[in-house]
């Protein structure tokens, strides 16, 4: 097991071009004397990137400070209006249970449609007086306000720093304000290559590649999915009456990277470098320890601050969704990827929006397949309670109409609005009539978009149990509610008693996995995408990988999440064991391609293709494509036998999909790694004019409403080509991939799950690895997570946060 030795201390490896941060502090410097307005030697270049990004996704510097600043106040609002309803209101008035009111005029008993808000609510002296005589009340106040001066304070530092990227854009890269929203992140990151070569923000690097600047921005997030993809996190609980499920909310996910990357004890002494004590395996079980005592730290403090974060999350929950469940009782019933899902099925240097833009794509997919399972038991439940609570219903309206009067007897608009969430709840039980039952080709749809799926899914998509561990991927918002309230008191516990007996597989991990890229600084080494350091051969690296079971990222993470960033790149040079990856997967293609079906056939069928797998005809040439390859198989072999007929869809599916990408310029063009610039535009121009061809060739298979394609800008029409040919990739693969397992396996058998404690006991120093260890590990069924921010907001949130620890950390590094 010389490989797995080899990965036993902490690597340093070169970079394919000159780079290093050695000592990175804050934000930006200025060199003087003649270049005031040239940005020299940026010491932060995680910081500067990151905010460069947030600053073009979040439309600017007034859309952001706007934000900022309703934050706070919103903030004040929840408090201020809390206290208020808890303190100033005399609720006896207000429902009527008394004739006392603070306006000096007498009720009558018998009157009490004459009590206004004025009588209910208290003078502001006496007030003030039931406030200052409940300490509780007091000191949750100054707890509020001592956050909220906090918080003030980052926000007038991100004003400070985010003006300085202002002038960045207008001064250096040549964008104006009013201009912003017209560019793409890949055109503003040409920008800041270009601006590199002249202006050497970087200082110990010539030029910035497109990995450089990913690599910055997602250096935690890299580590956060890799830990994912391998079961490191604990994240899975036993539950009685629900067996395994998997939990993890925006709460637990900050008090990972708080442990672990940027809080007081983290395993990084700074932004960009991993402490050094933790690159030997020396000492990796005493480091185990001191893990195991900051983690226990942790949950005692989260058990401590309970109690308040619980509050405030029932707060805020009742004042974000109570009016929309009133007016849209149905909208819990909605479903939205969870934090867990968004984690499984990232790809390596991934950026939020190119994620957002991926699982977006694929929510209309796997509604329509999670919809299309329904229990007949429920189903005739659920239209019998309709029926009842609908004449109810029906009845009271039109009393109502007839008299308004009606309006004003006791508890009668309690009535109608309970009988309708009813209604819209019981509704959602009943299948829609006129759907079709075709699971396989509907969770294929979903596969296009997600990427990833477990092996065990294939040819069982249309059980139960495919469907409930979809479901943890994509759950229903009433789940997601639920667990972001339950996570203050979940996440200590979890902590306490999950994540400590965790501590030496995290030091191990650490340690095997990172690795010193010159100019860049401590990196996940599996964000390098190194097909020969954690390629599957399972996944078409076969050969091209030196990687153990343990080395190896799981479901084809690293090769799918290679041919994503090249496509979504595609100036970036690849090293050359990633380039002859890339270049075997398109000569792989070219051969498939040879046994399949034209694309001009394919793409004639695209009308049909599309009717079959949606409720709405395609929009774009790209979805088109998709239609066209996904559906090939329901029209070549609609009277075949169920097993005949699943093996033949695998082999068309292939055939089609490697039939298409053969015919895009991508696929013909090998990445022969480092070239020059004027290959790069010709190249570039080549893919234009050839999407041009296939954006002709869909568009004349389509009909004349779909005309509106033209009108995309270009950028945003390679964009859609890009992600529509990286969906065809990872059909294909999934399709070689599972044609591999099976012709090595047999039908039916999956790879057993391998703790990941297995091998990081086995990483101490003397411990041996046999070399019969050929299982993989699987990555476990997730359940739903949930989280109050949105991915950028959340990410924006750990960036402030940071920034306000580097220093700390910087000087206790250097001490």
């Amino acid at each position: 097991m010389a490989d797995f030795e080899a990965y036993q201390e902490y690597q340093r490896i070169d970079d394919y071009e000159e780079d290093s941060p050695p000592g990175e502090e804050d934000l930006l410097i200025h060199v003087p004397e003649g270049l005031r307005d040239s940005w020299h030697h940026i010491k932060n270049l995680d910081n500067f990137f990151t905010r460069i990004y947030h600053f073009h996704q979040k439309n600017g510097f007034a859309c952001m400070m706007l934000s900022e600043f309703f934050e706070l106040v919103q903030f004040l609002f929840v408090v201020t209006f809390t206290t208020f309803l808890f303190n100033c209101v005399e609720y006896d008035v207000l429902f009527a249970n008394r004739a006392v009111n603070h306006t000096g005029q007498s009720l009558n008993l018998l009157d009490r449609s004459k009590v206004t808000l004025p009588d209910a609510i208290l003078p502001s002296q006496q007030c003030m007086e039931r406030i200052q005589g409940n300490s509780w009340i007091i000191f949750l106040l100054i707890m509020a306000a001592i956050f909220w001066i906090y918080r003030l304070g980052k926000v007038i530092c991100n004003v400070l720093s985010y003006w300085e990227i202002r002038q960045f854009y207008i001064k250096a890269l040549k964008i104006r304000m009013d201009e912003l929203c017209n560019f793409s992140w890949q055109e503003v990151q040409v920008r800041l290559i270009s601006l590199q070569r002249e202006q050497q923000m970087c200082i110990h690097k010539k030029e910035l590649t497109e990995l450089d600047i990913y690599h910055r921005i997602l250096r935690f997030k890299n580590y956060t999915v890799a830990m994912i993809n391998k079961s490191l996190l604990p994240v899975r609980l036993h539950l009685p009456f629900l067996g395994d499920v998997v939990f993890l909310t925006q709460g637990l996910k900050y008090n990972f990277e708080l442990i672990l990357f940027w809080g007081p004890g983290s395993l990084f002494q700074n932004k960009w470098n991993l402490h050094p004590k933790y690159k030997r395996a020396g000492n990796r079980l005493e480091l185990a320890r001191q893990l195991s005592r900051i983690i226990l730290l942790a949950g005692v403090a989260n058990l401590l601050l309970c109690p308040f974060v619980l509050v405030w999350q029932v707060l805020y929950a009742f004042f974000s969704y109570a009016e929309v469940i009133k007016r849209e009782p149905g909208s819990l019933g909605a479903r939205r990827w969870s934090l867990y899902g968004r984690l499984y099925l990232r790809h390596f240097n991934e950026l939020d929006h190119e994620l957002q833009g991926r699982l977006g794509r694929g929510y209309k997919p796997a509604a329509r397949y999670m919809n299309a399972f329904v229990s007949p038991l429920l189903a005739v439940l659920a239209r019998n309670v309709a029926f009842f609570s609908g004449s109810i219903l029906a009845v009271l309206i039109a009393l109502t109409v007839y008299d308004e009067d009606v309006l004003t007897v006791q508890h009668i608009l309690t009535a109608i609005t309970v009988l309708g969430v009813v209604i819209t709840i019981t509704r959602s039980f009943i299948p829609d009539e006129h759907m079709v039952w075709c699971p396989e080709q509907l969770l294929q749809c979903v596969l296009a978009h997600i990427h990833y799926m477990p092996d065990h899914w294939k040819g069982s998509a249309h059980k139960s149990e495919t469907r409930d561990e979809m479901a943890q991927l994509f759950q229903y918002k009433a789940v997601f509610i639920l667990e972001e309230l339950l996570s203050p008191i979940v996440t200590p516990f979890i902590l306490i008693f999950l994540l400590r007996n965790k501590s030496l597989e995290i030091i191990d991990f650490f340690r095997n996995f990172t690795v010193e890229v010159v100019g860049v600084g401590d990196i996940c080494s599996f964000a390098q995408m190194d097909i020969r350091r954690h390629g599957n051969p399972q996944w078409m690296s076969e050969g091209q990988t030196e990687a153990s079971v343990y080395q190896q990222a799981e479901n084809g993470k690293t090769e799918l999440s290679l041919m994503h960033f090249t496509l979504k790149n595609p100036r970036w040079q690849p090293p050359q064991d990633s380039s002859f990856f890339i270049s075997h997967v398109r000569e792989k293609v070219q051969q498939d391609a040879q046994g399949g079906p034209s694309p001009q056939l394919l793409l004639s069928e695209a009308p049909l293709c599309t009717s079959l797998l949606s409720n709405e005809s395609a929009t774009t040439a790209p979805d088109s494509l998709l239609a066209s390859v996904l559906a090939h198989p329901v029209l070549t072999a609609p009277g075949a036998a169920a097993r005949s007929r699943h093996c033949a869809s695998s082999s068309s599916v292939t055939s089609a999909a490697a039939s298409v990408l053969a015919s895009l310029p991508s696929s013909q063009q090998p990445h022969a790694g480092r070239t020059s610039h004027h290959h790069h535009h010709h190249y570039h121009h080549h893919l234009e004019s050839a999407t041009y061809h296939s954006e002709r060739a869909v568009a004349n298979s389509m009909s004349a409403s779909d005309s509106k394609l033209i009108g995309q800008s270009s950028s945003a029409l390679l964009s859609e080509f890009a992600s529509a040919e990286m969906s065809l990739h990872a059909i294909y693969m999934h399709e070689v991939h599972q044609q591999k397992f099976q012709s090595q396996h047999g039908p039916g058998q999956f790879q057993p799950t391998v703790p990941m404690r297995d091998f990081a006991d086995s990483s101490a120093p003397g411990s041996q690895m046999h070399s019969t260890h050929t299982a993989s590990l699987v990555v476990p069924t997730p359940l739903r997570l949930g989280g109050w921010m949105e991915e950028e907001e959340e990410e924006e949130e750990e960036i402030n946060n940071s920034s306000l620890l580097d220093q700390s950390q910087t000087s206790r590094g250097n001490s």
